[in-house]
């Protein structure tokens, strides 16, 4: 979507408008293969071959700066067990509270910078943030204490914040509704493999560079980890797509293509509006708080993913089979997610997808704080971080099907969906305290409350766009687009 104010971009000016989407919809779908809720499959060779180019040429470096991004901020959690804290001399909740006020920190630029996500190029944007948040992470090897800890911290959220939001929205503007909850699945296994993995990068440092040249192991892990972000950063520059009538490595066919299937396939699509009026829209629907407060019991019930390693290391184990122990559970969830993500596409259905993943995760928290049996907690760790994480995608991705009547509407919701959900991790640490191990009751419990939440708001929101599918047929008894539940 240019901007009116940006010359180049106005070269990429749609030769189709909305206003003719009737005339857009024919030679791409066939009305036989339209759905319930009037989503198409592809059908023309011309747009199969254009969303393989999407996937080969869009998630691969989103793909790899979410890695990046996910070990950046999680080497905090692999510094503690190289006793991190000790050397910072952290004493009492300090650790906690460092993990946390990242989280204040990313939450500040989440709306503002999404806002701004549509005025703008967003390969130069976020490319730009990625630089910024590698530079702060690589600094942190410098720090000597709790304040300075604390602030890097509170800074590198700021820093990250535009990435994930920015993100979502990009993806949800080049895939249709069918589409989005698998790339955004795709896309995730960045943030799970990062988990998994960061575990045994930092084991292999930590063994070899503990020390060396008078640097702590941890030290080393934020120092290679930063370097390496800076280098795929610059790259982003070039590789990151803008929004589909922007993006140069599309031919012009290919763009409007790009453009004219999302807006087909949007639910009440309307043209584009002030930032501001957005913003106004978003907040005015009640489905952006509903989604909000999904989202958010979503990631309160998520909060081990910055103690998963304090949490094996009660099974037992020396440090570095700890750090090992945690790449399975995280491995399982990245195949596990994809999987529940495709199939929430292919049948275009969310409410039971949620329903069942949170049951999964439900008994593997009660599991994990019941017994005391090294096996059993192992395999109940397996099975809330291997079912939770695909809520995730499904969640976001029915946030931007439901939302997304305009690409500024659509961003905020985003982002205040992300926002809200993120705000979990600023108070979640505080129900992991040390003094709870081995069993952490408190923390297990609420996820079970936390989880139960996330599938009432799912199936309050399917009564909700039941509601709403009965309005659009009652004013147009022609209508073929309906909100997916």
């Amino acid at each position: 979507m240019a901007s009116a104010t940006n010359p180049a971009q106005n070269e990429l000016k749609p030769t189709v408008s909305i206003e003719h989407i009737d005339e857009l919809q024919k030679p791409h779908h066939d009305p036989v293969q339209v759905d319930k809720f009037g989503a198409a499959a592809k059908t023309s060779a011309e747009e199969i071959a254009l969303v393989k180019k999407l996937d080969w040429r869009m998630m691969p470096i989103l793909w790899l700066m979410y890695f990046l991004n996910f070990l950046d901020r999680n080497a905090i959690v692999n510094g503690k067990i190289n006793n991190m804290h000790k050397d910072l001399h952290l004493v009492g909740t300090q650790y906690n509270t460092c993990v946390s006020v990242f989280f204040v920190g990313y939450l500040v630029g989440q709306v503002p910078s999404n806002m701004l996500l549509t005025r703008v190029k967003p390969s130069h944007y976020m490319a730009g943030w990625m630089m910024a948040w590698a530079i702060v992470s690589t600094l942190m090897i410098l720090v000597k204490g709790y304040t300075g800890m604390l602030l890097c911290r509170l800074v590198l959220g700021m820093t990250e914040a535009p990435f994930y939001p920015g993100a979502v929205y990009l993806i949800s503007s080049f895939y249709t509704r069918k589409e989005t909850a698998t790339r955004l699945s795709v896309f995730y296994t960045g943030n799970l493999l990062a988990s998994s993995f960061s575990g045994l990068i930092a084991a292999g440092i930590f063994a070899r560079l503990d020390g060396k040249y008078g640097l702590e192991g941890w030290r080393w892990l934020f120092l290679i980890q930063g370097v390496v972000t800076v280098f795929v950063a610059a790259a982003s520059f070039f590789l990151l797509p803008n929004l589909p009538l922007q993006t140069r490595w599309l031919t012009q066919p290919e763009r409007e293509l790009a453009h004219s299937r999302i807006a087909i396939d949007t639910t009440g699509l309307k043209g584009k509006v002030d930032v501001w009026k957005g913003l106004r829209e978003a907040c005015a629907d009640p489905r952006t708080w509903l989604f909000a407060l999904m989202q958010n019991m979503h990631l309160s019930a998520n909060g081990f993913k910055n103690f998963l390693p304090t949490v094996v290391q009660t099974l037992g184990f020396n440090t570095t089979i700890t750090l090992v122990l945690t790449c399975p559970p995280y491995l399982i969830s990245a195949f596990v997610s994809v999987a529940v993500s495709w199939s929430s596409g292919r049948f275009n259905e969310r409410t039971w997808h949620i329903t069942l993943s949170k049951a999964v995760a439900i008994v593997g928290f009660i599991v994990g704080t019941a017994t005391l049996n090294i096996g059993a907690r192992y395999f109940a760790m397996v099975l809330f971080v291997g079912a939770t994480y695909g809520v995730n995608n499904i969640v976001l991705a029915w946030t931007a099907g439901v939302l997304g009547q305009t690409p500024e509407k659509k961003a905020v919701a985003l982002a205040i969906a992300n926002t809200l959900g993120n705000l979990s991790f600023v108070y979640t640490p505080y129900l992991w305290p040390d003094s709870d191990a081995p069993r952490f009751g408190k923390a297990m419990y609420a996820s079970v409350g936390f989880s139960a939440g996330v599938v009432l708001c799912a199936w309050a929101m399917r009564l909700v766009l039941q509601r709403d599918n009965k309005k659009i047929r009652a004013s147009d008894d022609e209508a073929i687009n309906f909100y997916v539940y």
